[in-house]
């Protein structure tokens, strides 16, 4: 196991000053952000990808410049190509440049470049020629503070091109649970769960694989609580379906919840993958 490096070297706040994540700001040069553990596996983020490819395709084919970028993709660049290959089914043209703070991922990664696909070293600050119109950054954050969330956050968004998308988030070590947060350049927009069928008897067990801005926050009193609460109750109310299959089961939770009142910002055709995504607002942590 790698052990973190000194915490995020920005000048954004200084409540992270006074902790002694910037207590003279980054030196040039030097990339922003820790060390992280960098464990993963191959497939791990296809939920997430699926999600890139179809609701959000239309960000990546309206970009006058295709560049995406995958922030800390670990010690394997496996993710990284896999993030290459299917977008470049939706824009040919695709850059995608894999960031890693640690120089030893790097070399390992630059041995599979090609056209199109490309790493280097680097961290939040998004050292790249161009503004991204996404970027992606999973089981990253999950090793900071939460304190730390909104700065990481700003300064991510600071970098975003036109109509581009920050993307925050987590999943278990195979992709069956997975959650992310997605940004755009003013502000969080929406909470995305996707979960493989089977994989629970709760859908409230993904709570575990929360994003940082949200894990430590389901407690009473907290949207994030209440909305996971409704997801059990109405996932119990639809136990009938149950011998039609889980995927009906799930779109009948889905609907429940929409008819509920939560905003639901999806559809069926999302609903049948065991997604779904709510409105920031809706799950947003208290003050």
């Amino acid at each position: 196991m790698v052990q973190k490096a000194e915490r995020v070297a920005s000048p954004q706040t200084h409540a992270m000053e006074k902790r002694g994540a910037a207590k003279s700001g980054p030196r040039a040069g030097r990339p922003v952000g820790n060390i992280t553990r960098g464990t993963t596996n191959p497939n791990r983020m296809r939920r997430l990808d699926r999600w890139l490819t179809g609701p959000q395709a239309w960000r990546l084919r309206g970009a006058a410049d295709p560049l995406v970028v995958d922030l800390g993709y670990g010690a394997s660049p496996a993710t990284a190509v896999e993030l290459f290959e299917r977008l470049s089914v939706v824009r040919p043209d695709v850059r995608v440049v894999g960031i890693e703070i640690e120089p030893a991922r790097v070399r390992l990664a630059k041995e599979l470049e090609r056209p199109g696909l490309s790493f280097q070293l680097g961290g939040f600050e998004l050292p790249v020629s161009g503004r991204p119109v996404l970027v992606r950054a999973f089981n990253v954050l999950r090793q900071y503070e939460e304190a730390d969330v909104a700065a990481i956050w700003q300064l991510v968004q600071g970098r975003l091109g036109p109509e581009g998308l920050f993307i925050d988030g987590t999943c278990d070590e195979i992709g069956r649970r997975v959650t992310w947060v997605a940004l755009d350049a003013e502000r969080p927009l929406s909470l995305s769960l996707s979960m493989r069928f089977g994989s629970f008897a709760l859908p409230s067990e993904v709570a575990e694989r929360l994003p940082k801005a949200l894990i430590h926050r389901n407690v009473p009193g907290e949207k994030i609580q209440a909305f996971l609460q409704a997801m059990d109750q109405a996932w119990l109310e639809a136990a009938p379906l149950a011998s039609f299959g889980n995927r009906q089961r799930w779109t009948a939770m889905c609907r429940a919840l929409r008819d509920g009142g939560w905003p639901v910002q999806d559809g069926p055709s999302r609903w049948r993958l065991g997604e779904l995504t709510v409105g920031w607002d809706a799950v947003a942590p208290g003050p």
